[in-house]
């Protein structure tokens, strides 16, 4: 504990957006042992987190919802929090905990018994008053759980007011004004926060850790434990200090088992199939090396221009196993997706009437623009997505906007096989 906060201080464990036993079904597909791994990353997170409470010998957990992923979740799942949660109680460690959208689904969450140190807020505001040593401040604790999955209108003027003479911390899930990829739930402003008084606001919904400063200090911790590779970087918790004179410390401590991240290869001039290998070999080693976690999930993109591109593509089963056999001697890394993005070199020079040269400008100012053949493809994906499970069928977006440009890059991506094959009839095959 740094030396200039005092001895009265109150220290907790700030975490949200757990996702216990989220479901993998994109990495299952791709490679069973990989989404075996990242299954079971989860819960050793949140094994992290407790053993990171009784090793820093805090007085509480604050979990901000999204403890669960929704209605999948199992006993067996509850049996292993109770567990985790007992851990902490044997160890006088309190836990607090709010449902988010995600954990008003779960069944289990409303049946599970818990330890009596474990406070789980209901749908109706309340506060927790823990009394301390004499001298010290009390710290109320505010919290207010989703009773439904959504949650549109904002929570914050059901919250009780600021305790006075106390250390009061605000516990919400909450998209704030909103964020990329997250629904808006409970939204509110920061400086509605800072309106309240209380000292600390513990938020959790946005996955990506956000701190904001001023007379109240306002933390969306992210998540522990990302499960994939939109869920890229160092994954953590916030260990929070907080003196009687409201002065706040914040220590970030790295919790997740697998970090995601991407790496992308310039293959720019390469003319070797086993120049492109060492180069991926030099990318993953760097990429390795920088990351603290136990475990790296890369996603390997290869980008530039090349001879190679056709047969990259041609041969990406192949690249791909070279790269998870390069990855296996690193140790403690997977690959767990190949994008290929390289192209072969541009036809600059070539005379205007180069057959390829015309057919390259003729998809690119014609063809993938037509209206004709957007009302084609858009026919193959609805056609596609009526056929799939409902819960794949966000496969192309959310959205009509998304849904359209996943379509033309898939389109994109597909004229660029074509033409690099056609490339490679123009030139030697150097491998």
């Amino acid at each position: 504990m740094p030396e200039d906060i005092s001895i009265a201080a109150f220290r907790f464990i700030h975490t949200a957006d757990i996702h216990l036993d989220s479901p993998l079904k994109s990495l299952a597909l791709r490679n069973p042992d990989l989404a075996g791994l990242i299954g079971a990353a989860t819960r050793a997170a949140f094994s992290a987190i407790v053993d990171l409470c009784i090793a820093e010998q805090v007085d509480a957990l604050l979990i901000a919802g999204d403890l669960y992923d929704g209605d999948q979740t199992s006993m067996k799942t509850a049996r292993f929090l109770a567990d985790e949660l007992g851990r902490l109680a044997s160890a006088e460690i309190r836990t607090f905990i709010i449902r988010g959208n995600h954990d008003a689904l779960s069944r289990v969450s409303k049946e599970l018994v818990l330890p009596d140190l474990v406070k789980l807020f209901g749908g109706r505001p309340d506060h927790v008053l823990i009394d301390r040593a004499p001298g010290e401040k009390p710290v109320a604790i505010h919290g207010l759980s989703f009773a439904n999955p959504a949650a549109p209108d904002s929570l914050l003027p059901k919250y009780r007011p600021a305790v006075p003479d106390a250390i009061n911390i605000g516990m919400m899930h909450t998209s704030l004004g909103g964020a990329p990829g997250h629904d808006p739930y409970a939204p509110c402003s920061p400086s509605d926060l800072q309106a309240t008084g209380y000292t600390y606001w513990a938020l959790g919904h946005i996955h990506k850790r956000t701190v904001l400063s001023g007379p109240t200090t306002i933390v969306m911790p992210g998540m522990p434990q990302g499960r994939d590779i939109n869920e890229d970087g160092p994954k953590s918790v916030t260990l929070v200090t907080i003196d009687d004179h409201g002065t706040v410390n914040l220590e970030e401590r790295h919790t997740a088992l697998a970090e995601f991240t991407r790496v992308t290869i310039d293959a720019t001039g390469l003319t070797q199939w086993n120049q492109l290998a060492e180069r991926i070999s030099s990318a993953l080693t760097s990429s390795r090396s920088g990351s603290a976690a136990a475990e790296l999930v890369v996603r390997l993109g290869v980008s530039g221009e090349t001879s190679l591109a056709w047969r990259m593509r041609r041969d990406a089963d192949l690249l791909m196993a070279e790269a998870e056999q390069r990855a296996a001697r690193i140790g403690s890394l997977w690959v767990e997706k190949l994008e290929i993005h390289a192209e072969p070199p541009h036809l600059a020079g070539k005379p205007a009437n180069d057959p390829l040269h015309e057919l390259t400008a003729l998809i690119d100012t014609t063809i993938l623009g037509s209206e004709a053949y957007g009302a084609a493809l858009s026919g193959i994906s609805d056609n596609l997505l009526s056929q799939l499970p409902p819960d794949l069928r966000n496969l192309f977006g959310t959205d009509e906007e998304q849904s359209l440009q996943s379509r033309m890059r898939l389109a994109r991506e597909g004229a660029q096989d074509v033409l690099a094959r056609l490339q490679s009839g123009h030139g030697s095959d150097t491998a």
